[in-house]
């Protein structure tokens, strides 16, 4: 019997890959050590009757072909024909690269069009996946694996102790009902000298309750001199605000925070500053002659004047936060010169840096402030605020560089966030799916270790509103100001932030907690998702799950074991991670039936209900953690 292939309709067939680094399965991932020994294993449909090829390895840099490698027939397995590719040797330089598959077959040459799985097309010219190779300068911050980040909007946490009042600010004392000042409309002029007078001190004295999450580092909103409450236009970065403590408020925080095993991470805002600052002084707020006052300035060419004095480049055009010029020399300097800004917090003890718009910096800018971390400290972790997929991004007409070995150890993982959200709420697995065959791929393994794994920020909806909340379409800013979730809506949002936490903390990563989701803080977009902490309020309910995951994430398979998704689709999403003497796995029922999983004796449920004559059952929207012994084999009924 013969068959015959149009080539029109080679589409319809479809191949996988499978990587290896150093001989062990990569899981799909697509970016490994530029000094590793990496193999890619083919399998392609046998109908193809595929004779052999090559795979062409494309520097993004250049555009240039840099290499070429045969594909070598391995053997046959049911209906595949199973070919290797050897990529020796690797280009020597770090950097992004894209693969192409092409194949001689009796139907002509094809080509691979795709992923992990791809499809096949007759001379499409198209790229098959990307392949990042990394070289890692610098010592892995492990210190973060299996541990918790907690992010604090400082302002908003405790108030500790007696920090003077500005006498320009505004207080609310109104801690536990007070509202803040919010716009007419979103993106309406707003002074944001309200505080509610939460402070430096007031974290130290919380730090028991902090530690008690399974928290190992604290991220703190800036807290560097500036005007406003959020503190993301800054004054004077050598400065700590005096409204938080100073820095003797500072350096006892990092003192008692060191003897819990928790270190501080800073937001570093290097991408803009305050009008009304030290370098800019719009307002003469400050006794130094600013940019804004005159061409003879020190400061002056560390901003872009379109026109002088008036018109110039500020972030979002907001005029308030004016642009550094990071590339000027005397700038750059300032920040990264041995008495500089990143050298002085180091020298500290600082834990390391969070850069806020890390996309709007220069790859060059960022790899001198993580050189400049790691002088001081090692193991320092530098994160960045990047809300797309960070490898191959492309900001203002360039692409960008985080995962190479001498930039960023991991990035704000808003794309799981958006996948999350969409799953739980809207029960649709596209965007979840997205982040586990494309975003997560992509990731560097020691960066997907390291990811700050998050369900809310400062800049978004509180995870509860968002999961149970009303869509916050068609309110004013006075309606949402004062808008709370029902009864039934708070129940729902609360059922789903448990699961949601449960997959985010056991997931490749660090979870983020946002200060107050652990407790139930409701809240729409900035500022009322940076309400005051309620103290004596809180869900203990919730609050004692998130501990729960906490003290689960010390097992080692939660530090860097292997992630293995076994299921995701509209009813269930099941994955493993590995450990040295057990597997862990997640199970989270998307649907309104329960799912019920029968398990042996030697499997235990470690989060989640306990299980009934070696039945677990899970209802819906309902998430579980099983230990599963090596070798043993799990059923769903």
């Amino acid at each position: 019997m013969s068959y015959r292939i149009d080539t029109a309709s080679l589409s319809s067939f479809t191949g996988k890959a499978s990587a290896f680094e150093n001989g062990k399965d990569a899981y799909g991932r697509h970016a490994f050590d530029l000094h590793s020994t990496l193999q890619y294993r083919f399998y392609l449909p046998r109908l193809l009757g595929a004779r052999g090829g090559v795979l062409s390895l494309y520097s993004d840099k250049t555009g240039a072909c840099v290499a070429e490698y045969p594909l070598r027939y391995l053997e046959s397995q049911r209906d595949e024909d199973v070919f290797l590719c050897a990529l020796s040797p690797l280009p020597r330089e770090a950097g992004l690269y894209f693969c192409q598959l092409a194949f001689a077959s009796p139907y002509g040459d094809i080509e691979a069009v795709g992923g992990n799985h791809f499809r096949f097309a007759p001379k499409s010219g198209a790229s098959v996946f990307q392949l990042t190779l990394c070289d890692f300068a610098y010592e892995e911050p492990a210190w973060l694996k299996g541990g918790v980040i907690y992010h604090i909007f400082v302002d908003r946490f405790f108030r500790g102790g007696n920090a003077p009042l500005r006498q320009d600010a505004i207080l609310n004392e109104d801690w536990d009902n007070g509202i803040p000042q919010f716009p007419d409309y979103p993106g309406a002029p707003l002074a944001n000298n309200m505080f509610f007078g939460g402070d430096l001190e007031g974290i130290t004295k919380k730090l028991p309750y902090i530690a008690s999450l399974g928290v190992c580092c604290i991220y703190l909103s800036p807290i560097f001199r500036a005007y406003s409450n959020h503190k993301y236009d800054t004054g004077d970065y050598m400065e700590i605000d005096e409204m938080f403590g100073g820095k003797k408020a500072f350096v006892a925080l990092l003192k008692a925070a060191k003897k819990l095993g928790i270190r501080i991470v800073l937001d570093g805002v290097f991408n803009h500053t305050g009008a009304d600052s030290l370098y800019f002084n719009r307002y003469g707020t400050y006794k130094t002659l600013g940019a804004y006052q005159s061409t003879e300035s020190p400061y002056y060419s560390w901003y872009k004047f379109r026109q002088f004095p008036n018109d110039y480049e500020c972030w979002w055009n907001i005029e308030i936060l004016p642009r550094l010029h990071t590339e000027n020399e005397t700038c750059r300097e300032y920040f990264l010169g041995d008495e500089g800004v990143i050298a002085t917090y180091a020298a500290m003890g600082i834990g390391g840096m969070r850069l806020d718009v890390a996309d709007e910096l220069s790859s060059s800018f960022i790899q001198g402030i993580k050189r400049r971390l790691t002088e001081k400290v090692p193991d320092a972790v530098l994160y960045g605020e990047v809300w797309e997929d960070a490898s191959n991004k492309i900001a203002y007409e360039r692409r960008t560089s985080y995962y190479q070995g001498r930039e960023l150890d991991g990035v704000m993982n808003y794309p799981l966030r958006t996948g999350l959200i969409a799953y739980l709420r809207d029960k649709d697995e596209g965007a979840l799916a997205y982040y586990f065959n494309e975003v997560l791929p992509n990731m560097p393994k020691r960066a997907a270790d390291l990811a700050m794994n998050l369900l809310g920020t400062h800049d978004t909806l509180r995870i509860l509103t968002a999961l149970g909340g009303k869509s916050p379409e068609g309110y004013t800013n006075e309606a949402l100001s004062r808008l709370r979730m029902t009864p039934s809506e708070r129940a729902r949002g609360l059922r789903r932030v448990a699961s949601a936490y449960t997959v985010l903390a056991t997931l490749p990563g660090v979870p983020c907690i946002y200060y107050g989701d652990e407790v139930g803080v409701e809240g729409y977009s900035d500022p009322f998702n940076r309400m005051p902490f309620p103290w004596g309020r809180e869900d203990k309910t919730l609050l004692a799950h998130y501990r729960a995951l906490g003290e689960l994430r010390m097992r080692d398979a939660y530090k860097e074991g292997e992630l293995r998704l076994l299921r995701l689709d509209k009813a269930c999403l099941a994955f493993l991670r590995e450990g040295k003497e057990a597997d862990y796995l997640t199970l989270y029922n998307n649907k309104e039936e329960p799912l019920f999983i029968a398990l042996s004796a030697d499997m235990s449920v470690l989060v989640g209900r306990e299980a009934e004559g070696g039945i677990l059952s899970l209802g819906e929207e309902e998430a579980a953690v099983l230990r599963i012994p090596k070798g043993a084999h799990l059923r769903l009924l």
